[in-house]
């Protein structure tokens, strides 16, 4: 595509943005020094390629989703963040949250309410977690705990009751088992196959501890579940852009929905668009997400909903500053807590002197 062409597109695209309206070739001379007719082939070429489309014969023409994709990867360029704008944004994140969720949910109603979107978080996505360790402890009558831990730092535990008690040799081999065949192994690799050959890899243990494995394989399948929330759900009620019945239908399987559309963008920044997702109930829809991290490790994401008609100029550098900003206080707040037990540790050792 020549520079012209691409010169055009963009303008279409941040003047569509601001006014909502088909795009004619008067308002793009405002911004690409050519004639009006020469203005017209152009954008009925970007029609051909799949860029451009015209809603009505004598109207102009709007971006298609392969439009907004050309324009978001390679023609746009974010807005730089001024001094005031973020002081603005640090003021409106919550420094004295209690909890991780906390702040994160404070970045993400100030990003609802800065950008009139909807906004999603998300946890670290599960698949990528690996089980570092599983074990079964007795503590009383037939009452039993299993502990899991992640290479993430999950930490489950979950008690039970057998109709039996387990005596030493039944609880060796079954944490030697699952050390063995669990550790370092994906959680998501546990599919009911693999699970079936383990169960008959038991052998003559395999009645007796099969409901323990049972249990194991429902923690697994409660870690595998991403926890999503979606605020701000009243910005999607109020977009014109959108089909009122489509976002009903969206909050009320919100969670589902936007899981499977963001199960894979904790790497990066990503802008994806509904028509390129199978299954997202809501049409004519963006979504952009940023991880956000804890000492280097990805710990969630941060994500808006909303048209595909988004000042991404704008919104991405909101997005990435906040993100940024979670990322840096998790993390300070980390290795406060480290340095408050040491410090404590040491007050302890003068005690004891």
């Amino acid at each position: 595509m020549d520079d012209r062409k691409l010169k055009i597109l963009t303008a279409l695209v941040d003047e569509y943005i601001v006014t909502g309206e088909p795009v004619g070739s008067k308002a793009i001379m405002k911004h690409v020094k050519a004639s009006s007719a020469t203005i017209r082939n152009e954008m009925a070429e970007l029609e051909k390629q799949g860029y451009l489309e015209q809603p009505h014969t004598s109207a102009g023409r709007v971006p298609t989703y392969n439009g907004y994709r050309l324009y978001v990867d390679r023609l746009t360029q974010s807005d730089p963040l001024s001094a005031d704008e973020k002081k603005v944004l640090d003021q409106m994140l919550d420094k004295d949250y209690t909890s991780e969720d906390d702040l994160v949910e404070s970045a993400s109603l100030a990003l609802a309410q800065l950008t009139k979107c909807a906004t999603v978080i998300a946890d670290s996505t599960p698949k990528f977690s690996m089980i570092s360790k599983v074990e079964v402890i007795p503590t009383g009558k037939r009452m039993y705990v299993i502990l899991m831990v992640t290479s993430g730092g999950m930490i489950k535990n979950k008690a039970f009751r057998l109709e039996f008690d387990l005596d030493n040799e039944q609880l060796e081999f079954f944490n030697n088992f699952v050390k063995e065949n669990l550790d370092g192994l994906p959680v998501s690799a546990l599919s009911d196959e693999y699970v079936d050959k383990l169960v008959a890899a038991m052998g003559a243990y395999m009645m007796t501890l099969s409901p323990i494995f049972s249990e194991v394989i429902k923690m697994t399948k409660e870690i595998r579940t991403q926890d999503v929330k979606v605020k701000g759900h009243k910005n999607l009620l109020t977009c014109k852009d959108f089909n009122q019945s489509e976002i009903i239908s969206f909050l009320d399987d919100d969670t589902q929905q936007i899981s499977k559309f963001i199960d894979e963008t904790f790497s990066d920044l990503h802008v994806m668009f509904s028509d390129e997702k199978d299954g997202f109930v809501i049409h004519n829809s963006s979504v952009i997400t940023a991880p956000y991290k804890k000492n280097g490790k990805n710990a969630g994401s941060l994500g808006l909903i909303g048209p595909m008609r988004l000042d991404y100029k704008k919104f991405i550098p909101y997005l990435e500053y906040f993100t940024d900003r979670i990322s840096q206080m998790l993390t300070e707040h980390d290795e406060g807590d480290d340095a408050k037990v040491v410090n404590e540790d040491s007050e302890d050792i003068s005690d004891n002197s």
